[in-house]
């Protein structure tokens, strides 16, 4: 039996049936909590509830339940007044429906909640209810009032028990409008291919073995600022960069799910079959400075010989034209600087015609004398 504070009392109305039960939380919170503290002295931060009126700290048993309208004034609202509620679901659960559980829109999903048979009279009707509940394979929709408000939940069978989900109303529920991207992509086959290839990879989890790491780390600090040591110090994070290749993304991560995994990545493969492959060198020329002949291996040598015939012959045909092609450029350089000769001299002869006749003009220009 779970030995839990429940948190209210009321029955299951299952049409004409009541059933008495306990309301019990399904699940506990296990976040690390801080306190606020006074950084300089570390002293506590505690907060006062002080009545506005008298400007004094009230206890918890002199606060109740106001409702402030809207013009700001209190309407106070005790706890007599919510129990006489003209609702049926004020201290019920009331069955209104039984619908597949896929009906169901995981956004509703609130607070979970077990439902305890109160006492011996209400284990036959408990019972009943979980059987045909397990046998109709459907959740059933309930109304309950729970903390000053009416609620929706869904009752399913949790192994013997039967577990209550607090749904959210439909009108609660955002819809995601705007929220998908609003330009055009078009996804390929193959990138569907490596998804999927992905999501087998990674495959299921025992959520079991997932804990909270965080919390962990959390609880190593406090410990070690506890005993005066230095806090551990955090791993470096990966350094991020903008995924421009969508498809060798996909690819590296399929490879390392595999990795982690254990299972053989293509990049592991790859030396069984470089084993396999038979990689074969070309002969090289010899040069001129090659050592000298080995005895034995003349079949070999032959064949070399044979096998470079061709080759050679091909080289020789180039070497020949190569050479005509090199003999008719220099006979036109030849001509084209024969050419370039003839014009200097004859340009030479003329400048030299030219300054011998102005020679034989000054010789022949009789001087004066003077007196």
């Amino acid at each position: 039996m779970l030995h839990v504070r429940s948190i209210w009392n009321g029955a299951i109305s299952f049409g004409l049936v009541s059933i008495p039960i306990k309301l019990v939380n399904a699940t506990e919170n296990h976040s690390i909590s801080f306190r606020q503290i006074h950084t300089e002295d570390g002293g506590r931060i505690r907060y006062r509830k002080v009545c506005e009126l008298e400007e004094r700290e009230v206890s918890s048993a002199e606060i109740g339940k106001g409702y402030e309208d809207a013009d700001g004034t209190i309407i106070p609202i005790t706890d007599e007044d919510l129990s006489h509620l003209p609702l049926p679901t004020a201290k019920t659960i009331e069955i209104v429906a039984f619908v597949p559980a896929d009906r169901i829109d995981p956004l509703q999903m609130d607070a979970a909640y077990y439902l305890q048979a109160g006492g011996a009279p209400a284990a036959k009707p408990y019972t009943l209810l979980r059987e045909a509940l397990k046998r109709s394979n459907k959740v059933a929709i309930a109304k309950y009032a729970l903390r000053g408000r009416e609620r929706l939940g869904m009752l399913r069978v949790v192994g013997e028990a039967i577990a209550m989900h607090g749904l959210l109303w439909p009108d609660e529920v955002r819809a995601p409008e705007g929220i998908a991207p609003d330009t055009s992509v078009t996804v390929r086959d193959n990138e569907l291919d490596l998804a999927d290839a992905l999501m087998d990879t990674l495959g299921e989890v025992d959520l079991e073995d997932l804990h909270d790491e965080y919390r962990e780390a959390v609880e190593e600090v406090v410990a070690a600022k506890a005993a005066g040591e230095a806090p551990p110090e955090a791993p470096s994070a990966p350094s991020s960069g903008k995924v421009l290749d969508l498809m060798a993304a996909l690819e590296k991560s399929v490879r390392a799910a595999k990795e982690s995994r254990g299972e053989a990545s293509p990049s592991a493969q790859e030396p069984e079959a470089a084993e396999k492959a038979e990689v074969r060198r070309l002969p090289q020329r010899k040069s001129a400075g090659a050592s000298p002949k080995q005895t034995g291996g003349k079949k070999s040598t032959s064949t070399a010989k044979k096998s470079t015939a061709a080759p050679r012959r091909a080289t020789a045909k180039s070497a020949a034209t190569a050479k005509k092609t090199t003999a008719s450029g220099s006979t036109a350089k030849k001509t084209a600087a024969k050419k370039t000769t003839s014009t200097a001299k004859k340009a030479t002869a003329g400048t030299t015609a030219k300054t011998t006749a102005k020679k034989t003009a000054k010789k022949a220009t009789p001087r004066k004398r003077t007196a």
